[in-house]
């Protein structure tokens, strides 16, 4: 009886999604806004429906040059680049920033501040501060924003230029 009754469930949502149009101006579910309107039909009443997208990472992530520069300057973030050693050894590294490579990030900031700091020389980032991750060029450093986010990180972001944008602006400099 109980499964009878999912079945008959089953068909209802399928039912009400078809029914469903998009308001005009609204965005597309899965697209990158906080929020969607869905305008719904039935039986000749228009109702609205507010859909949610969730996600652990905040809404605004990106910093550009210049941020990073005050951000440095100011010593007001832990910039963590995420690149491999070999890559900062053979193409540079922006002063002051960590190394802890992409797939040590979950585990890094599990460690304890004593190990952080024996493992990686720099002090460990706590929940609450600001947090650059930075790479060659803005990939690893998403990934690495959005391990941060999950572990409980509040404040975090990433240099989506990375170094190839760093060593651009500091030659025109």
């Amino acid at each position: 009886m109980a499964l009878r009754r999912c079945w008959r469930l089953a068909g209802v949502a399928p039912r009400l999604l078809w029914n469903s149009t998009v308001l005009p101006g609204a965005s597309v579910p899965g697209r990158s806004s906080a929020s969607n309107l869905i305008n719904s039909h039935h039986g000749g009443k228009t109702t609205e429906l507010q859909l949610r997208r969730f996600t652990s990472a905040p809404p605004s992530t990106g910093v550009s040059y210049e941020q990073m520069k005050q951000l440095l300057a100011g010593r007001k973030a832990v910039v963590v680049d995420v690149r491999e050693p070999w890559e900062l050894r053979e193409y540079g590294f922006i002063p002051g920033s960590i190394n802890v490579p992409l797939g040590q990030v979950n585990t890094a900031l599990q460690l304890g501040p004593e190990e952080f700091i024996e493992k990686y020389g720099g002090e460990m980032p706590q929940q609450t501060d600001n947090i650059v991750f930075t790479c060659l060029a803005g990939v690893r450093s998403k990934a690495a924003l959005n391990t941060a986010a999950s572990l409980g990180y509040k404040d975090v972001q990433h240099y989506p230029g990375g170094w190839q944008d760093w060593v651009k602006n500091e030659q025109q400099n």
